[in-house]
């Protein structure tokens, strides 16, 4: 069984402006189509996603991976439709379980919200659940300008998407409508299928207007993508007359066994680096079978990390590493160390904290076996 989402996008969208429609319009840096559909590709969960266009606007959309396209009708409910008919015509042995139904112009949904809808729909006994919001304003009736009367607000909502629903409910639902629907909540019901109210967000803003292009341009700059990685190393002593930690030499009256220089710390900081990118570890990248890296300074590894963050759009905010050892002392080196690794990461060294305790006694660290080390790292989308 797979969950599915579609992503209704074949409207013209004339109340919002401009000389395309509203899908097509540049935002952000990125096109309105382009911030929705990147958001529910970034949603786990997700087996697959139909983006249902305009037959004019096929050329305008090269379909990332995972991202499928199929054509609308002259109406929303038809276009929602073919959709639901195109998943059910390519769905092979994968049997549909639910499906997410989604405006294309509602393009400040965050994967969190997608995923909290999709973990709805699966509860026990729902057969479908849409996002709103209380209406909290006063309502008037007007005319030519004038207010003609007030309107009880009590048990009102604003409604929103992703809408979610049973697969073949919906599908039947659809099938079965006449003419258009507000959306796809209308459609269910009108079939007699339940539709559970769960929490919209205010974010999710739809862009209808003009003035809302700028009111979405506030929300999705201020989304910042923020990655926390961990990183633990442990090196084992062995013969020597000094460690390396954090690119610093301290004199000691053994040494760290590695395949490289053994610089714990560093090694745990890289590691921190890759995790928050998720992209494995140092042994994935630097692979200890690989003899060129015998003995390398592990500075090569932690510029190799703080690069990859770059690449990918990522300043490092802050790195948190502690050492754990009873002996050498690092207090004596915290600073040469924060400083070494400041050079070599190109990070503020207010930014780059090196404390260290010891495991009183107990382990191998309390046994002076080795030493270990572990890091966090916080990186910050630019």
């Amino acid at each position: 069984m797979t969950n599915a989402a579609i992503i209704v996008a074949a409207g013209r969208g004339s109340r919002a402006g401009g000389d395309q429609p509203k899908q097509w319009q540049p935002l952000a840096g990125r096109r309105v189509i382009d911030w929705t559909v990147a958001a529910f590709r970034a949603t786990p969960g997700l087996d697959r996603i139909v983006v249902v266009l305009h037959p004019d606007d096929l050329d305008l959309f090269t379909p990332p991976d995972g991202v499928e396209v199929t054509t609308g009708g002259a109406t929303r409910a038809q276009s929602v439709r073919n959709g639901l008919e195109y998943l059910a015509a390519t769905a092979g042995d994968a049997s549909i379980a639910h499906a997410l139904i989604h405006d294309v112009a509602r393009c400040c949904t965050k994967p969190a919200y997608i995923s909290y809808v999709l973990y709805e729909i699966q509860s026990e006994g729902t057969r479908a659940a849409a996002p709103a919001l209380p209406v909290t304003d006063a309502l008037w009736q007007g005319a030519n300008g004038i207010v003609t009367g007030t309107q009880d607000r009590t048990g009102l909502f604003r409604a929103q998407t992703p809408q979610a629903f049973v697969f073949d409910d919906i599908i039947a639902a659809h099938r079965s409508h006449r003419g258009d629907a507000a959306d796809d909540v209308e459609v269910a019901r009108a079939a007699g299928i339940p539709v559970r109210i769960i929490d919209g967000s205010e974010s999710n803003l739809k862009i209808t207007h003009p003035d809302d292009f700028e009111r979405a341009r506030k929300i999705l700059v201020n989304q910042m993508d923020i990655r926390v990685g961990n990183g633990y190393d442990v090196h084992r002593f062995g013969d020597g007359d000094h460690v390396i930690l954090c690119g610093v030499r301290i004199p000691h009256t053994r040494g760290l066994q590695g395949h490289s220089d053994a610089d714990v710390g560093m090694h745990t900081i890289t590691d921190a680096i890759y995790g928050a990118l998720a992209m494995g570890d140092i042994g994935q990248h630097f692979p200890p079978s690989d003899p060129q890296w015998k003995g390398a300074a592990s500075d090569i590894f932690l510029r190799h990390a703080v690069n990859l963050a770059h690449e990918n759009g990522f300043e490092i905010n802050n790195i948190d590493l502690t050492l754990i050892c009873e002996h050498p002392k690092i207090g004596p080196h915290a600073q040469p160390m924060r400083q070494a690794l400041s050079d070599i990461m190109g990070l503020s060294i207010d930014r780059i904290s090196v404390k260290a305790t010891t495991s009183e006694r107990l382990g191998f660290t309390g046994r002076e076996e080795g030493i270990a080390a572990q890091a966090t790292a916080t990186l910050v989308k630019t």
